[in-house]
This record gives structure tokens, sequence and C-alpha cells, in this order.
């Protein structure tokens, strides 16, 4: 990792998704344990790292419609480790008086956002999003965030790792209960292929600081948008949002599908 910082607390032979996600993007932030499980999810799907790339693309991308819809609240559940193009980053060019929330159930993930937040429009919240009024509850969430005003909630590659008995629609439905028209709601989550066998991939995050609640058919995740308006180019593969992807992608057994929902 980078520097011998760690803070107290972390099982340093635990995997951690939030840091295995680093290792993928090319960041420094992670330990010889996510670094080996990492290595076990390439061997499975060994584009992930240009998947990673995708999604990070799309979150700038999601973010950029909502601030210039005139959204300027953002929730960033399950934010990870900070890397190139914050939220608050993305957004405020756009609208400078942008607030935001990182959630995050990684305390590694947490300290390094903090440590990097610019001011006090921005803060992080250390909880299991499972558990939705932890979050909700939070002192800096009550702070920053006005549930009259539209919010963007952002779930960026974390439902996935959400069982079915946590109930993921129920969690979405805690925070989206409470948005107003013209409010967003941006994710991805994993899809499978059902002509590759996925086990080895999804084996490989067992453990690793979240659930494993797998992959979703196509139909559930567009279902955790109801109540919203998907926006062009809809729920597409996550190479294609905005914009079509001009490559031919090989056959994957594993995609990501990443969608914008406004609330009418």
């Amino acid at each position: 990792m980078g520097g011998d910082w760690v803070p107290p607390g972390v099982d340093l032979s635990v995997p951690s998704a939030a840091r295995m996600y680093d290792y993928f993007l090319g960041g420094k932030d992670h330990f010889k344990v996510d670094r080996e499980r990492a290595e076990q999810v390439i061997q499975g799907f060994p584009d992930v790292r240009e998947v990673a790339r995708a999604n990070r693309a799309f979150l700038g991308a999601a973010v950029r419609a909502a601030a210039e819809a005139g959204v300027r609240q953002f929730i960033d559940l399950g934010a990870g480790l900070p890397t190139q193009g914050h939220v608050h980053e993305v957004a405020r060019p756009i609208r400078p008086d942008t607030r935001v929330v990182y959630v995050d159930i990684d305390p590694v993930a947490c300290a390094h956002a903090r440590a990097l937040l610019p001011d006090a429009a921005t803060a992080v919240v250390d909880a299991d999003i499972r558990r939705p009024s932890d979050v909700l509850d939070a002192p800096e969430v009550r702070e920053l965030i006005d549930w009259s005003e539209p919010v963007a909630l952002l779930l960026i590659s974390v439902l996935h790792f959400i069982d079915d008995a946590d109930d993921p629609a129920g969690i979405i439905g805690a925070f989206t209960g409470r948005m107003v028209s013209g409010s967003h709601l941006a994710m991805t989550v994993a899809t499978g292929n059902e002509d590759h066998d996925t086990s080895r991939l999804v084996d490989a995050y067992k453990g690793s600081g979240t659930g494993s609640g797998g992959l979703r058919s196509p139909q559930q995740i567009a279902d955790f948008f109801t109540g919203f308006d998907l926006l062009a180019p809809g729920l597409v593969d996550v190479f294609d949002w905005p914009e079509p992807s001009a490559e031919q992608r090989p056959d994957r057994a594993i995609r990501l599908l990443a969608g914008v929902g406004r609330r009418p």
C-alpha cells in the first residue's frame, strides 16, 4: 500500500472489495491480501481492469448529467477509495455549491477520503448501507442533505454485493422514498451471461467485506429504477453509456449494466 499507515482496527488478513477496485484502477491503496484476491478475479474475468475504468467513467458521466439538470446534492453509497474524478470534482465546475456525502464500510477508504475532503460541504460516513437508517440518521447527512430539494443517489458497483436477504430494493427505497421530483438515481450492477460459468468470479469476492448477492438479471436491475424515468440510452452496458461504444467487445461472462434515472 502507498505508505505504511493503516487505520486502527483494520484486519490485514481480510481482503476489501474497495481496495481490490483500487488495484484494478491502477491505484496504490491496497494490501497484499487485496492484490492476491484481485488476481483471482482477473483469472475469471480477464478484462476486469478495463471494465473498472469504464465504470469510473460512467460515474463521472452520471454526475455531470445530474449536475447539468440542476442537482447540487449527492450521496455516493459504497464510494470506495478516493480516485481521480471524485463526485465533488466533477460536479462543482457545473454547480459550485454542490454538497456531497461519501459512504463506505471500509475504514481505509473512509480515512483516505476524509484526508482529501476540500471543505465542510463534503463529508464521509463510515456505515453499512445494508442498514440505511445508519446512513440517513448520520449527522453529516442531516447537515448536508436537504430532502426537499433534488438529490442524486449513486450506487456504483454496489448492489451485486448485497444479498437478497438484505433486501436491495428496500435499501434503495429507504433513500428514494425521500427523494423529490428532479432527483436522480444512478447505478451499475453486474449481470451474468448464461453461456458462461461465473461461479469462480463470484467466489473470489466472498469474504471481501461485502455480501455475496451475486449477479442479477437485466429485469431485476431495471426494477431497481422503479419510480424513475431512465435517461437515454437507458439501461445498457457500462461501455455504452452515454454513447454506444464503437469498439466490438468480446463475449463476456459478466457485464456491468449502467443507468441513470430521473424522478418525474
